[in-house]
């Protein structure tokens, strides 16, 4: 059951890592590092919107994986 978790575990991070660095649209890899280069705060709309959405769902899922291989180790 551990195994399960940790692969699960795996594959959520890498896929919330894509989530998040697919929404730095524009900034190239210095988005990646926090430098705003005076972008203006806009409203989600859209995919922009969808792929928030996603990515708070697989933080969430992360995090409840976790708590899961914490429990199932114990």
């Amino acid at each position: 059951m551990e195994r399960y978790f940790q692969i699960a575990l795996m594959i959520t991070s890498v896929v919330l890592i894509i989530s998040i660095v697919l929404q730095s649209k524009g900034v190239g890899l210095g988005g990646l590092t926090g430098v705003d280069f005076g972008s203006n705060i806009t409203t989600r709309r859209g995919i922009e919107k969808t792929m928030f959405r996603i990515t708070i769902a697989l933080a969430i899922l992360f995090v409840a994986l976790v708590l899961g291989t914490i429990a199932v180790v114990q």
